[in-house]
């Protein structure tokens, strides 16, 4: 019924009305489908331990919670110690249970001072996402 009044409306009043909603409804889809895009990559939700963490004693293990499903094979991590050493760290696992879950088993005992961990990972639906976090163990 929307359209068969906007087609009616011959006013000067009624085509400015027309077109507003006409650009208003394009803007309102636009902003939608784009939010979507955003929203379509896997964002880092929790890890442990914790960002900025200072921890005692030291882990044995990371775990990456994500904001969607990973896909373990396209995706790694990279813990640097204290003297900028890289950190032996065995094979990137997927929880069996829930695929927005990596853990990543630290080889060796981590000894007292700030870690760096660098992630990328790819989402089940391709899309690629990286970042960093540091924690510090006592």
């Amino acid at each position: 019924m929307t359209l068969f009044i906007l087609l009616r409306d011959t006013t000067v009043i009624g085509k400015i009305r027309s077109s507003c909603r006409l650009l208003t409804t394009v803007f309102v889809l636009f902003v939608g489908l784009s939010s979507q895009q955003a929203l379509a990559h896997a964002h880092l939700k929790v890890q442990t331990p914790k960002a900025d963490a200072s921890i005692s004693p030291a882990p044995k293990a990371l775990t990456l919670s994500f904001s969607e499903g990973i896909e373990p094979n396209f995706s790694g991590v990279k813990i640097t110690g204290p003297d900028n050493a890289v950190v032996k760290t065995g094979k990137l696992q997927l929880d069996p249970n829930n695929n927005t879950q990596v853990n990543v088993p630290i080889e060796g005992e981590l000894s007292a001072g700030k870690y760096n961990v660098s992630w990328h990972v790819v989402s089940v639906d391709g899309h690629k996402t990286k970042g960093q976090y540091s924690f510090t163990v006592n």
